[in-house]
């Protein structure tokens, strides 16, 4: 048991404050060690793998409560409070290498996406006496971390233990959510597995048509703003950030199935003409995930995305005359937005009700700023008669977009098989390859992205503010 007192804080004597040690010092690793430096925690040791032991103590050399150590020996012997912010492939390998030198009575800590493999390799390779108080901040580096939800798993510790890691983290500013090992896998992968496919999805076919979306001047402006600048954000980060969720996470791997599943189903009725059934099959899944919200009680909720107008102004192109009409009679009004299938869309929703997840109940909870962000789109289309019935008519009656659907379904499949595989050299290389075209274009889309992320969260945060008091 931790001899520091639960209710200490970067206030205290430097001699009565924990050790805070990071092992590993990526993007997150080195996230984590901003935030404990500014709050003023006197003592951060961290290290990453020993070949960038000079590179990082340059880096560090100006900061004065951050001491960097050659290898994760030096910082799980000297730490009181111990994270482990390695990815999820290789977990195993480096706590079986560094654990048996933890501090007798240390709090050990994880920063992994999938929790099923640190879970495992805490149990197997650390010492009795240590207590195990897990973590994982549901955000990127490069989003701030204020009101973001922040997933403590108290899994071998005190609550003293659990009260010192929660005093520790307390000066990032994000919410607790408190769940168990098993729990965590659960909800991310119904956060983030699907969204990520069609992500993933959009850029690969992106790539293979060798045409920048909005260049064209046929996907721009409203909702699509908010598909390319989410797009380009995913493939700016580097690959095992989502290798990991996606092939170590059994939840995440169904969906990610399914999302091909669903693509591939809504695409051969689209070739077949099937308007009644397809019409049917998205009515369907809309009445699955959004009117069971409603009968939970949760209408009362603000919509997360009020209008498609304040995406306009992160977009990376400009609107190209009139929207397209469907073929028939009756047209709906006019939109300054060009209709399309939004095939994405369509069959992100659709593998939520084939699989029953209602994506809803994890919004308050545990939403990365990408689900909500892209929920409140598909919430939008959805909620919207015009927009939805126009989306289902250009899918039917619009060619313009019909080779795009293609290679949209083409990627989606892949990516599925590509996960199936269980190869992390195969994701990587499929990841690197579609990166590449999009290479030079990262810097303005990561601004326009972080602007339009920013501008969501801040309303996001204080809507969830409201209705969970009001809620309980």
């Amino acid at each position: 048991m931790s001899s520091f007192s639960p209710d200490v804080s970067p206030a205290s004597p430097a001699d009565a404050q924990p050790t805070i040690g990071l092992i590993g010092m990526g993007a997150m690793g080195k996230m984590y060690a901003k935030y404990l430096a500014q709050a003023g925690w006197t003592r951060i040791h961290v290290c990453d793998q020993p070949e960038k032991y000079d590179a990082l103590k340059a880096e560090y050399a100006d900061t004065a409560n951050i001491i960097v150590f050659p290898d994760g020996h030096g910082v799980a012997r000297s730490s009181d409070f111990i994270m482990y912010s390695v990815e999820a492939e290789f977990i195993e390998r480096v706590v079986a290498q560094y654990g048996p030198s933890t501090k007798v009575n240390a709090i050990v800590s994880g920063q992994t996406s999938v929790k099923a493999p640190e879970k495992n390799a805490f149990e197997k390779h650390l010492p009795k006496d240590a207590e195990i108080v897990s973590c994982h901040s549901l955000h990127g580096p490069g989003v701030s971390p204020v009101g973001q939800p922040l997933v403590l798993i108290k899994h071998r510790a005190s609550d003293a233990a659990l009260a010192l890691v929660e005093n520790i983290l307390r000066s990032f500013g994000s919410r607790f959510v408190y769940l168990s090992y098993e729990e965590h896998d659960l909800v991310t992968a119904n956060t983030q597995g699907v969204i990520h496919a069609a992500f993933l999805s959009m850029g690969t076919a992106w790539a293979a048509r060798k045409a920048y979306p909005w260049e064209q001047g046929k996907y721009v402006g409203g909702i699509e703003t908010a598909k390319v600048n989410l797009t380009l954000r995913i493939y700016a980060n580097a690959w095992h950030v989502y290798a990991g969720l996606a092939i170590l996470n059994p939840s995440a791997r169904l969906q990610i199935d399914q999302f091909a599943t669903s693509v591939t189903a809504l695409f051969e009725l689209m070739l077949a003409g099937e308007e009644a059934r397809f019409r049917a099959r998205v009515m369907w899944a809309r009445a699955v995930v959004f009117e069971a919200q409603d009968d939970a009680g949760a209408a009362a909720r603000a919509p997360i995305l009020l209008s498609e107008d304040v995406l306009d102004q992160f977009s990376l192109g400009r609107t190209s005359g009139p929207p397209s009409l469907p073929r028939d009679k009756s047209p709906p009004p006019k939109s300054k937005y060009k209709a399309n299938s939004h095939l994405s869309l369509l069959a992100m929703v659709d593998c939520w009700a084939q699989l029953q997840i209602q994506p809803f109940h994890h919004l308050a909870l545990a939403a990365t700023p990408l689900f909500r962000l892209f929920l409140g789109v598909a919430e939008h289309l959805f909620r919207s008669p015009t927009m939805l019935d126009g989306a289902i008519r250009s899918a039917m009656h619009d060619t313009w977009h019909r080779s795009d659907d293609l290679e949209f379904v083409v990627a989606a499949r892949g990516w599925s098989q590509c996960v199936s595989f269980g190869s992390f050299d195969l994701y990587r290389r499929r990841f690197e390859e579609t990166r590449v075209f999009f290479d030079g274009r990262f810097e303005e889309a990561g601004r326009l992205g972080s602007e339009m992320i920013k501008a969501i969260m801040e309303s996001e945060v204080q809507k969830d503010n409201t209705y969970i008091r009001t809620s309980t």
